[in-house]
């Protein structure tokens, strides 16, 4: 932000109570939010995580992290006390395999038409992804480490169009 005024905080009513948001008089637009996340792996788990057949005890790791990212996602106003629901007109959830890192970094898209940002919905997509990761895999490891869980990009709303300054999608 350019403006000399701090942005103001505004999920706080005139008390300092905390309130949700009334986006009643607002007008419902396109909405757009990606977020990006990684957990790192031991070489053991990544290969698990490869070839699941033969070594994950829990199955098809990715293909379980997808629908509970999807999920995450759809449940983000139960999980966030100030969120508004939202109806998601669409959700993608794309998964990027690192074996020389032994990383992987997920990517979720979230679209609505609607009064408020899906920001939340990508970021909770993203890291219950990643936590579901976390679960499939921790019996082989548990030092597994999730970081770097952020906002790409968000397109729509009062507030415009916005790019993560270091923009590296799916890296």
């Amino acid at each position: 932000m350019s403006s000399s005024h701090p942005p103001s905080l505004n999920h706080f009513d005139a008390q300092g109570q905390a309130w949700m948001v009334d986006v009643g008089n607002k007008q419902a637009s396109q909405r757009l939010a990606v977020a990006q996340g990684a957990i790192q792996l031991s070489p053991a788990t990544f290969a698990a995580l490869e070839q699941p057949a033969h070594n994950s005890p829990k199955g098809d790791v990715l293909g379980v992290a997808r629908i509970a990212a999807i999920q995450g996602a759809k449940q983000t106003s139960a999980l966030i006390p100030l969120c508004h629901p939202l109806p998601l007109t669409h959700l993608s959830v794309a998964f990027a395999l690192d074996a020389a890192q032994h990383r992987v970094v997920i990517e979720v898209t979230a679209k609505t038409v609607g009064k408020t940002g899906v920001e939340m919905e990508a970021l909770t997509g993203a890291s219950i992804g990643l936590l579901t990761i976390y679960d499939m895999l921790k019996a082989i490891d548990k030092s597994m480490v999730i970081d770097q869980v952020r906002l790409l990009q968000k397109d729509g709303g009062k507030s415009g169009n916005w790019l993560h300054p270091n923009q590296d999608s799916m890296a």
